[in-house]
């Protein structure tokens, strides 16, 4: 096969893949971050700032997962804090906490999440109401008795317009 159509192709596909990703306009925030390789420690909260909102409305909050084969537990407990800044400021900072606990496996032991060596779960944790000009900001940290977690890969947010 040529060189210029091998490039030809895999425009064809970049482009393809592009489209399909920018036809979810539902979706105005998804964002991942990574724990750290030593562990994710019960004092380290991570962080998700919003932009702010162009359009306000109802909006649907999912909490993303990703664990290694190596997760110790059948579920584990995470607690979602939700800020709303409002776009003036007159409301102050309104701070709602959510616990979300995930089973990651079935009665009968099968993993649930979807992968090979790295399991995606996606939790949902609430409907947030915005106004357009206000943002959020979300804090996650997890619940659980032991201080160090090994084997969380990736916490996420994602928040879709209904």
């Amino acid at each position: 096969m040529s060189r210029n159509r091998i490039n030809y192709i895999l425009t064809l596909l970049i482009t393809v893949a592009t489209i399909l990703v920018s036809c979810n306009r539902k979706t105005v925030y998804d964002h991942y971050e990574h724990t750290p390789l030593t562990g994710w420690e019960k004092n380290d909260t991570l962080i998700y700032r919003m932009p702010v909102f162009d359009e306000g409305g109802e909006y649907s909050e999912t909490l993303g997962l990703r664990i290694g084969d190596n997760y110790p537990f059948t579920s584990i407990c995470i607690i979602v804090d939700n800020t709303i800044i409002s776009k003036d400021n007159t409301m102050g900072l309104s701070t709602v906490s959510d616990t979300i606990t995930c089973s990651l496996f079935d009665s009968d032991g099968s993993i649930k999440g979807n992968g090979v060596s790295i399991f995606q779960y996606n939790s949902h944790i609430k409907d947030l109401s915005v106004e357009k000009g206000d943002s959020v900001e979300v804090r996650v940290r997890h619940n659980m008795k032991r201080e160090i977690l090994h084997g969380i890969m990736d916490i996420g947010i994602q928040l879709n317009k209904k």
